[in-house]
């Protein structure tokens, strides 16, 4: 549909969308006993919820749109049931049943929505709701499969989860939240098409209940199988820079919010509650449920910008552009994303480099420093120190002229790379839209880092260890040597996770020219960042202080240097490509 400006806009679902939606579970008028689905006891009675399921001729897929439409008095049956029961019957009836999901603590708030007038607050508790009960059938499908699916379509059609909670019933959670050819409520708000006024309360009251009932299948599965459920952790950030990103707002901000809320065009009129409710919860402090509404209305006006990009206005914001506006275009401006992957990893080099760059702090014994060792490895530490300098000298070339300091000719000396991977690391990365191959890569990225950081970690807990053993003098004589080995390792491995650190930087800052790379280019730019990974996973393991494979770790190193002096060579890295690009452009 062609979406003018200034044209009202009634709703952003598709017709065949807003009929499924909005009409179809309206149309058989019949009357359901609540009886016939739920227990007293609130159990669950699944063959009433599965008989609704209308299959093709082929029996190879399912009639989403006749199943809803008998889904329909089920759904108000069970809506009608769970609003106008007490807090204190829901909780005796089905807070047993909702443990499974990890957050029984959302359950009462999402009853207090079905209760209330508001329509964005029964969106924002299905929008919860679904993203929980998507990752907590995560959990119950790790009890039996590896790698979890990491589409929920895919998740839903799973033949683990068939085997814990049976076919038919995977069939019902496809027809409310796995498939576009369904209610699919679970994109429709996440990616902001629907309205509040737009989804059906009933829907809500459905889900709770099929989630109660998803719960009381699992205690039974688990006591046939013995198995017992674990969740995942979930992401917890720790640096306090994370979480003060937002300035303090005024109740004089928030006033001006209200006014350019109403006269943006960014915003449609339709969403409007939404918005109104995000800056309730804004002056509550309920930050998460703000940061939920407005992330899908972020994607709903871009989409729309999207839409109207060759008639758009310049300007966005049509308030009268005062001083507190002002702040917060400057704000919006100068936003750096805190949590994307790729700021994430520019954190992960930052942490290695202060890891690796404590090394030289670290207190050796003095006579430590003057007995004598043979290894294996000393010509071997010398080839690679070399490779070591011409590697980095070469990077070191492709650091955008702009960020270059004036330095001596010759290559970089060692105490300049810290200063240079600040540098790198302050260089802006476009983070609004990453496509798949980009994220891949900074997914490799950040492991490489991870790797390195154990490293670094697990050295200097070994060297600090062994200090104390050596003048204590319970180190034995073999043990005296490796731990002389482990001294004589440090400064090949110092330079070597720099080099790493360097190029991973450089990679970052080019991250988007991965995709001027066609298939086969691709995959082979990921095997070698992956024979990376292998190094580092392997240097993780030979530095363990339960290994102290040191003269190993030389030989890995080698290894891994010439690969990487190989791969350089071909000038297929991205900062290569960005380079290529940028003579084009002149």
């Amino acid at each position: 549909m062609e979406i003018l400006v200034g044209e009202p806009i009634a709703t952003c679902l598709s017709p065949s969308v807003y009929d499924m939606i909005c009409k179809l579970g309206f149309e058989v008028r019949e009357s359901c006993d609540i009886s016939s689905i739920v227990t007293q006891n609130g159990e669950v009675c699944w063959k009433k919820i599965t008989d609704c399921m209308v299959y093709t001729e082929s029996a190879q897929g399912l009639d989403h749109p006749e199943s809803v439409r008998l889904l329909g008095p089920v759904c108000q049956a069970v809506h009608l049931h769970l609003s106008s029961l007490p807090e204190g019957q829901f909780e005796m009836r089905y807070a047993p049943a909702l443990q499974w999901t990890g957050v029984p603590e959302l359950f009462p708030e999402i009853l207090g929505a079905l209760r209330s007038p508001e329509s964005p607050s029964i969106c924002l508790s299905l929008m919860k709701l679904s993203s929980c009960l998507e990752r907590a059938l995560g959990d119950v499908y790790l009890l039996i499969g590896k790698d979890c699916p990491f589409l929920l379509r895919d998740l839903l059609a799973s033949e683990e989860l068939a085997q814990v909670f049976g076919q038919p019933v995977m069939d019902v959670l496809k027809v409310f939240v796995g498939s576009p050819r369904g209610l699919n409520l679970r994109n429709v708000l996440w990616h902001g098409f629907a309205a509040p006024q737009e989804v059906p309360p009933k829907y809500c009251s459905m889900m709770v209940l099929l989630t109660a009932g998803l719960g009381q299948l699992l205690t039974g599965f688990l006591q046939q199988t013995n198995f017992t459920l674990a969740h995942r952790p979930f992401v917890t950030l720790t640096s306090l820079e994370d979480l003060i990103v937002f300035p303090d707002v005024t109740s004089e901000v928030l006033s001006v919010l209200e006014e350019v809320m109403k006269k943006s065009t960014f915003i449609l009129k339709i969403m409007l509650p939404y918005w109104e409710v995000a800056l309730t919860k804004l002056k509550s402090h309920r930050f998460a449920d703000c940061a939920i509404l407005l992330l899908m209305q972020l994607e709903t006006g871009l989409r729309r910008v999207f839409a109207e990009v060759n008639e758009c206005p310049k300007r966005l914001l049509t308030a009268e552009e005062k001083a507190a506006v002002g702040s917060l275009i400057n704000l919006a401006g100068t936003y750096v994303s805190r949590c994307h992957p790729a700021s994430q990893l520019k954190k992960q080099v930052l942490s290695c480099e202060g890891s690796v760059g404590a090394w030289p702090l670290l207190p050796l014994p003095e006579e430590a420093e003057r007995e004598p060792v043979r290894s294996e490895g000393d010509s071997e530490t010398d080839v690679c120190s070399s490779l070591i300098t011409e590697i980095v000298a070469e990077l070191c070339c492709h650091v955008p002229e702009t960020h270059r300091a004036a330095h001596l000719p010759g290559p970089l000396p060692p105490e300049e790379w810290p200063r240079l991977l600040h540098v790198l690391c302050s260089i802006p990365v476009q983070t609004l839209f990453c496509p798949r191959a980009v994220l891949e890569v900074l997914a490799v990225l950040r492991r490489v880092s991870v790797h390195c950081r154990r490293v670094c970690g697990q050295v200097a807990v070994c060297v600090e260890l062994r200090r104390r053993q050596w003048e204590d003098r319970s180190l034995r004589s073999r043990q005296r040597r490796n731990y002389l080995r482990l001294v004589r390792s440090m400064k090949l491995l110092s330079p070597m996770l720099y080099l790493i650190l360097l190029l991973i930087a450089l990679e970052l800052i080019n991250i988007h020219m991965v995709l001027g790379k066609n298939a086969s280019e691709y995959q082979q730019y990921l095997r070698f960042l992956k024979c990376i990974l292998q190094y580092t996973e392997n240097l993780a393991a030979c530095t363990r202080q339960d290994r102290n494979k040191w003269d190993d770790a030389v030989r890995l190193t080698h290894t891994a240097l010439l690969k990487i002096w190989t791969f350089i060579e071909k000038k297929q890295m991205l900062m290569h490509l960005a380079e290529k690009s940028t003579i084009k452009v002149v």
